[in-house]
């Protein structure tokens, strides 16, 4: 089959990516303006936004009860509720509403983020072939495509609200094409008991996508400060850090659904994780600030395909009957990564300097590389074994 025919395939979850991946890159193109807009000091819009992503992490955890309550309906009302929250927060004067527009889009987020995840690793095992790489690539393009749409109205002159009122009509399409034609996640078969659930197995993949996300958000969130303040670039070339590992994240997890109807899952596992663990060093080690953007470069390619390959195993390896809770709860450890990593990267900076911090990052996807892999691969194994 062809790209375009593997697109078309997942085009129903595609659009959920899409939905997310624009929506979080709009608000963040904008977050300067939206913060003055509703006069919150640094402390209190942190305290904020952490309490809105509970509500995406409780989401998450509860988004087998949605699927259950809206059925055939719940992809295109959770995009919808993503999309509004987005707008709301565009048009907030205050923090309480930005608060709890902030929580509307986080909840829909979560349960979208889930389900699609669900819906990708249905379709894999319903025709045969890979196609949670190439779901996630889509999200990076999207997301980069939308920061720099974003970037370009705000120097036209758009405000935050009309320019979530593009995203807002842009999502009422992706949302139509989420429609379904049939309810998924039925209730277990009787033949599934509780102890028949892998709940080592789902552990020890929802830590590799904690590493992932972890060192995603990391280099993400520090790369821009470490080029500027440790190595004397200017805002230009600061920017281009986040730039260099979304293009990156998306090129790598455009090659990885490739390379996966080739490699061993853990194989690739095992590689992208030296990768990008030898990318963060080189980026944290760096001299010039042209060695740091090929660190990132390197650590963008490798942890791009981590959480993709170790979603994908879950939900081969499960029970179909199980499958939405598995990779919903592997979803909640991995995002915890967005709680852990701010606080482990500001108070390593703090302490020893934004170099170690990258170094940190680095030692634990060598410690996933070395131990958790082989750890899933026993647990792969046996599950294999009992199936």
């Amino acid at each position: 089959m062809s790209l375009a025919q593997d697109l078309w395939l997942s085009r129903k979850p595609l659009a959920g990516f899409v939905t997310i991946g624009a929506a979080w890159a709009v608000y963040f193109a904008q977050m300067p303006v939206i913060k003055d807009a509703i006069g919150a000091s640094d402390g209190v819009y942190g305290i904020v936004v952490l309490l809105a992503s509970c509500g995406a992490l409780a989401a998450m955890w509860l988004a087998p009860l949605a699927n259950r309550l809206l059925g055939r309906w719940v992809l295109p009302v959770s995009a919808l509720m993503v999309a509004c929250g987005m707008w709301l927060t565009g048009a907030a004067g205050s923090i309480w509403f930005f608060g709890l527009a902030m929580t509307l889009a986080a909840v829909g987020s979560g349960i979208l983020d889930v389900l699609i995840n669900v819906r990708v690793s249905e379709a894999e095992e319903r025709l045969g072939r890979p196609l949670m790489n190439l779901n996630h690539a889509i999200y990076s393009f999207a997301y980069a495509g939308a920061a720099l749409a974003t970037g370009l109205l705000r120097e036209a002159a758009w405000r935050p609200v009309e320019i979530f009122g593009l995203l807002l009509g842009l999502v009422v399409v992706l949302a139509w094409i989420m429609r379904e034609k049939r309810l998924h996640g039925e209730p277990p078969a009787p033949s599934v008991t509780p102890g028949s659930f892998p709940g080592m197995l789902v552990f020890l993949g929802g830590l590799l996508v904690l590493v992932a996300f972890l060192t995603e958000s990391s280099a993400e969130g520090w790369s821009a400060l470490h080029l500027e303040r440790t190595l004397g670039g200017g805002a230009a070339e600061g920017a281009l850090g986040p730039a260099i590992l979304g293009l990156t994240m998306g090129i790598g997890r455009l090659a990885g659904h490739f390379l996966s109807r080739h490699l061993p899952d853990l194989k690739l596992m095992t590689t992208a994780a030296l990768m990008a663990a030898t990318g963060l060093a080189i980026a944290g080690a760096a001299p010039t600030i042209w060695v740091a953007y090929l660190g990132f470069g390197l650590g963008g390619l490798g942890v791009s395909v981590i959480a993709p390959l170790a979603l994908a195993l879950i939900g081969r390896l499960v029970p179909a009957q199980a499958r939405l809770a598995a990779i919903s709860r592997a979803s909640v450890m991995g995002y915890g990564a967005f709680f852990l990593g701010p606080p482990l990267m500001g108070l390593t900076s703090e302490a020893f300097g934004l170099r170690t911090g990258f170094f940190l990052v680095a030692g634990l996807l060598v410690l996933a590389a070395l131990m958790l892999v082989p750890a899933l691969a026993r647990a792969s194994a046996a599950r294999t074994v009992r199936s």
